[in-house]
């Protein structure tokens, strides 16, 4: 293909990209019309789960202990916090496999 051809299929392609995007429709046949309004809904949705609610309804009393609060304070301010258990949460272990960018072959450089 000689340069002039690729130029022109080029410049024609980069015409006619923005006249099939027009063709982009908000219908599908097995979806019925999509309402404009519920565009973005998944990312309200994310972005509400993420939110703390301000006013918080407790159906039982809230226990807690300022002497536990103190002391917890008091290992934060010395260095001492407790460390949490560690716990297993599966019975199955696999290797880390991420590769180090060299080649483990014989007959290098």
């Amino acid at each position: 293909m000689s340069c002039k051809r690729l130029t022109l299929a080029a410049v024609g392609a980069l015409v006619l990209a923005p006249l099939l995007a027009g063709c982009a429709q908000t219908y599908s046949p097995s979806m019925g019309q999509i309402d404009p309004a519920e565009f973005g809904e998944a990312n309200r949705q994310t972005f509400a789960a993420m939110v703390i609610d301000p006013e918080p309804v407790y159906t039982d009393a809230l226990t807690t202990s300022g002497a536990h609060a103190q002391q917890a304070i008091e290992r934060y301010r010395t260095d001492r916090v407790k460390q949490p258990e560690r716990i297993q949460t599966g019975g199955l272990t696999s290797g880390g496999g991420g590769g180090s960018g060299t080649s483990s072959g014989s007959g290098g450089n």
